[in-house]
């Protein structure tokens, strides 16, 4: 077998591999041969039928089979001696395999492209410093609280206030006319929370239970919803309920009654300024390592094979729509065309890949791999985020076939670990931006 290389470009080459006559010659005997043993031809007992006549009959599918077979068998021995590393599947042209004749076919393909990255230790990065100030703790306390309150009616007034919690009917009118998909009944509206639109929430306070209004909006051409954005509306309301909620004190049986094991308050307050304090850490951590490899990565010049921007890009088309279906929406019902989202989030598609690109080369460059118990941690931390055997876990990644997707992941992590353990990290109060 003789192989050649051919770079079409620095992420797409061809790969030409040659079979000798005398494999060929072979591997065509031995196909005719085994034919002639297992076909029925009439006038011809079980492995006495000539080979011309075999060759006339089914001569073009011997010939195929026996292409297939050659590149079947060759092709990764071929990639290996190339040191190519094929992204996506080959497009393959072959000859017609012929008896005295060397058989040549070719394989162009994406490849990850070869290149270097320089350089990387000891650059500097700016980490913010984790610090969690008393009035922090207090805001997250309250949030607690906030979120243990009950609602209640209103009995001792009929009109609206700021942060009153209202029931109401609404329909949206452009002009005089009804826009569809814009009106509700019996809807639940936090006043003062911006959920809805704050020049509407604004002019809900004052309004009296019962009574019907027209407030008017002038939306934003940014606004979510596409039938209102850049439009002045005229919504029809009337509030049905006004109800506020009623806050439980902060005091120890608070603390004792969250489920949590805390003594008393100053426990909760302790244990809440820990945990804020290890989430900072988190976010910090992630910020600064993510700040140094799109600092790396703006030294390097590679050529992003376009398959590995299709899939990202496809994956983050994806999860647009995804997001948009958890709201009800849908790209149509926002207004965007496919063609648009795809020329939105492809520079963030391509920054991706070469990032994910730049941390695979570090990773071999250094001889990073991935151990067995970096992934016996991965699976025991996620069971214990979801109360569930690690063993259980790990089935279920082998059953979708996402195992590897898991392990590219965790090798990335383990990557950027290496890369911030190598860096100048700057502590600083507060980051700008």
């Amino acid at each position: 077998m003789k192989t050649t290389v051919e770079e079409i470009t620095s992420t797409m080459k061809k790969i030409i591999v040659e079979i000798g006559e005398d494999e060929v010659a072979r591997k065509l005997d031995e196909a005719y041969h085994s034919l002639s043993r297992n076909v029925k031809i009439p006038g011809f007992r079980p492995g006495k039928a000539p080979r011309s006549v075999l060759e006339t009959r089914f001569g073009d599918q011997v010939r195929e089979d026996v292409s297939r077979e050659f590149v079947a068998n060759t092709f990764p021995a071929a990639i290996t001696e190339a040191d190519m590393n094929v992204l996506g599947y080959p497009q393959i042209e072959k000859d017609v395999p012929t008896k005295g004749k060397p058989f040549t076919y070719s394989a162009s393909m994406e490849v990850r492209p070869a290149f270097e990255v320089k350089d990387f230790k000891g650059v500097e990065v700016q980490k913010e410093k984790v610090e969690v100030t008393d009035e922090q703790v207090q805001a997250r306390l309250d949030a607690i609280v906030q979120s243990h309150g009950k609602l209640k009616p209103v009995d001792d007034r009929e009109t609206i206030e700021e942060n009153d919690y209202v029931v109401l009917d609404y329909k949206a009118f452009e002009g005089e006319e009804p826009i569809e998909d814009t009106s509700a009944e019996n809807y639940m509206l936090h006043v003062g929370s911006g959920d809805f639109h704050p020049i509407f929430e604004k002019s809900l306070i004052g309004i009296e239970k019962g009574v019907e209004k027209d407030i008017e909006v002038d939306f934003e051409e940014t606004f979510h919803h596409t039938k209102l954005a850049g439009k002045h509306i005229r919504f029809h309301v009337v509030v049905s309920d006004i109800k506020t909620v009623e806050l439980p004190p902060l005091d120890d049986d608070f603390a004792r009654g969250l489920g949590g094991d805390f003594a008393d308050l100053e426990d909760l307050k302790t244990k809440v300024r820990e945990s804020m304090l290890l989430e900072m850490e988190r976010r910090t951590d992630k910020e600064a390592k993510q700040r140094l490899l799109e600092k790396i990565s703006a030294s390097v010049q590679v050529d992003l094979p376009r398959i590995l921007v299709d899939s990202e890009l496809n994956y983050a088309i994806d999860s647009v729509k995804q997001n948009l279906a958890r709201s009800g929406l849908s790209v149509e019902k926002a207004g965007i065309s496919d063609e648009k989202l795809s020329e939105e989030l492809l520079p963030a598609s391509e920054k991706r890949v070469k990032e994910m690109l730049v941390l695979g080369q570090i990773a071999r460059q250094e001889n990073l791999q991935l151990e067995d118990q970096d992934l016996d941690d991965a699976f025991n931390s996620m069971a214990a985020a979801a109360s569930q055997p690690p063993d259980v876990l790990r089935r279920y990644y082998e059953s979708k076939g996402i195992i590897d997707n898991l392990k590219e992941k965790l090798l990335e992590e383990k990557t950027l670990k290496y890369l911030i353990d190598n860096a100048n990290v700057i502590e600083v109060s507060s980051l700008e931006g």
